[in-house]
């Protein structure tokens, strides 16, 4: 814990330092989204999303357990975690991919529909060899969560209609 304050105070301090040269030589600073999505994503200050057909809210942030960093994701009473890789590892994905692709949001224990988002978060094939869900029992549901995530942070796209919903890279 204290060492995730030391980096995200040692953050702080250089984005503001960055952003005071940033406008001593261009007389701008940053934009304010851009300030604001750099504050984001802390358990202080968490991502705050809504599922792809819009109908629920949820909440993310970046943290460590066990000295591993992890996308804490807090629906309701419920607390899910995916391996913080699988940003990295989606976007590449769906880079090579080219194409939209379906979500196919699926719990744990239900079957998959094939190449899907949620297919590839928990196949063998994929760069960590199985599940980015950390958290037994609670490890599906890739589909569902970490799609509005990416398109938060600008790497993907995402249909948002009432079923069926699909994403891409951008």
């Amino acid at each position: 814990m204290e060492l995730q304050k030391l980096k995200l105070t040692t953050f702080k301090e250089n984005f503001q330092k960055f952003s005071a040269r940033l406008k001593k030589v261009t007389g701008n600073i940053l934009p304010t989204k851009f300030i604001k999505m750099a504050q984001e994503g802390t358990k202080e200050n968490p991502w705050k999303l809504k599922t792809p057909p819009l109908a629920s809210d949820y909440e993310m942030y970046k943290d460590l357990k066990d000295g591993k960093e992890v996308i804490v994701c807090v629906v309701g009473k419920t607390t899910l975690l995916y391996d913080y890789r699988c940003i990295n590892d989606l976007h590449t994905m769906l880079k090579n991919h080219g194409d939209w692709m379906d979500l196919g949001s699926a719990d744990e224990q239900k079957p998959i529909k094939e190449e899907t988002v949620e297919a590839w978060g928990r196949s063998e094939t994929n760069p960590i060899g199985g599940w980015y869900g950390l958290k037994k029992g609670l490890r599906g549901r890739f589909g569902m969560y970490i799609p509005p995530l990416m398109e938060k942070l600008g790497l993907a796209e995402v249909t948002h209609d009432a079923r069926g919903n699909k994403m891409k890279a951008k």
